[in-house]
């Protein structure tokens, strides 16, 4: 490390509508006004959009960066495995600093632990610079401490007035809008699942699982990156032809005996980040909503009086109200995640499917979005399955279902919170 340079670890933390690239690209042009940071001459940066770009590299003109020395294809990766061969590529070059873009996200709790054991130690030798989301992702050797709103900087004294600053209370004055047609189903059991073992080619990915979900319950389903929490939902969503042959019922029909995919689909709220993508047309925040009553990307025929009543009651609820002639696209991602989940719980489905939601989420989002969730798990009488690998902080569900990776495929253990 070149000694000449004195720089203190320090975190910047900011909100998920923050370009962090383009702050990344200021820093480094030394056009960061309110940060005090001087750079030395051999910086860094450990971020999701670097790993894009080497994969952009790789798919169109086969230059093999990160990868070199494997022939396996970075695209291929998983996410811990390409940040790891990221990491490696950056400690060949001998940095004196190195800026850390929430290199936290999706990864499990394991990989998280080693990796930022890495960075600790790292610290010691490097200056490290954190732009993260989430103030738990804080190393603990930081000393100096930034928010970053609207290209306003401000610096705090600790981390303690730093976290003041970025959390928020949410208080919901109204109760969760009731359903316009209430599902009636003849059993309490959603999904069961006995003994179900799955192998993708040689690899056994799930060993002897046995999970039952009845109605009201309140899920989170965890496991490593691998274990097979992905397997579990499409096998339960019937986008997965694995379940056939399996001991696997859903709303009581046994899987194979003659029901179809969308059967299952309309008796399911499914949320994931990537679904924001799908929706692409100029749709209004009011009819995004009444959409989810008809389970169509877009709206088709014209809503009645009822359907505009429900959705704008939604939108009271999530404080978008103002916004309910706006188009989707203009939203901020935690507003397009809101109106997503609501989108899937409007008409209050038999079971809900929240898959990492709150990734890339800031803790005021992140907890206005938990808040919700914990909301509609009191008010409704849907299961709730929330899929997550960060902790999230207040999220009250009642069980979890926890996969454990092993040779012969993942095991799963049930765990009820008292």
């Amino acid at each position: 490390m070149r000694k000449s340079f004195k720089l203190k670890h320090q975190v910047i933390l900011v909100d998920h509508q923050t370009n962090t690239e383009k702050l990344v690209d200021d820093i480094l042009k030394g056009q960061s006004k309110g940060l005090a940071i001087r750079l030395p001459i051999k910086t860094g940066v450990f971020a999701q959009y670097k790993i894009d770009a080497f994969i952009n590299e790789e798919h169109r003109h086969d230059l093999k960066i990160l990868t070199r020395n494997t022939a396996q294809a970075l695209k291929t990766m998983s996410s811990g495995e390409r940040k790891k061969i990221l990491l490696n590529h950056l400690l060949e070059q001998e940095l004196d600093c190195m800026i850390l873009v929430n290199p936290y996200d999706n990864l499990d709790i394991q990989t998280q632990t080693a990796l930022k054991e890495k960075f600790d130690k790292l610290g010691e030798s490097i200056f490290l610079i954190q732009i993260l989301t989430r103030a738990a992702d804080v190393l603990p050797n930081t000393t100096l401490f930034y928010g970053y709103k609207k290209e306003k900087i401000s610096k705090y004294p600790n981390i303690e007035r730093l976290l003041k600053s970025h959390t928020s209370t949410i208080k919901f004055k109204q109760t969760i809008p009731r359903p316009l047609k209430p599902f009636k189903l003849a059993d309490d059991t959603l999904v069961q699942l006995k003994d179900v073992s799955v192998n993708f080619e040689e690899k056994q990915v799930l060993n002897s699982i046995n999970w039952t979900v009845v109605k009201g319950d309140f899920w989170q389903l965890v496991g490593p990156n691998g274990s097979g929490k992905t397997t579990i939902l499409n096998m339960i969503t019937g986008d997965s032809p694995k379940s056939y042959g399996q001991n696997v019922t859903l709303f009581g029909h046994k899987k194979g005996s003659g029901e179809s995919v969308w059967d299952i689909k309309q008796l399911i709220g499914y949320f994931t980040p990537a679904m924001t993508d799908r929706f692409r047309g100029y749709h209004t925040l009011e009819n995004m909503l009444i959409s989810g009553l008809h389970d169509s990307i877009g709206l088709y025929q014209k809503p009645t009086d009822i359907e505009k009543s429900i959705s704008q009651k939604w939108l009271q609820l999530l404080r978008l109200e103002a916004k309910k002639n706006h188009y989707f696209h203009q939203l901020s991602m935690g507003e397009k995640r809101l109106l997503m989940t609501a989108r899937g719980m409007i008409k209050h489905p038999p079971l809900l499917i929240l898959d990492e939601p709150t990734t890339g989420l800031d803790d005021a989002s992140a907890h206005f979005f938990v808040s919700l969730v914990n909301k509609f798990a009191q008010e409704s009488t849907s299961a709730i399955i929330f899929v997550s690998h960060r902790k999230e902080t207040g999220l009250k569900a009642s069980k979890t279902f926890a996969l454990t990776i092993s040779p012969k495929g993942s095991s799963g253990a049930v765990c009820i919170h008292s």
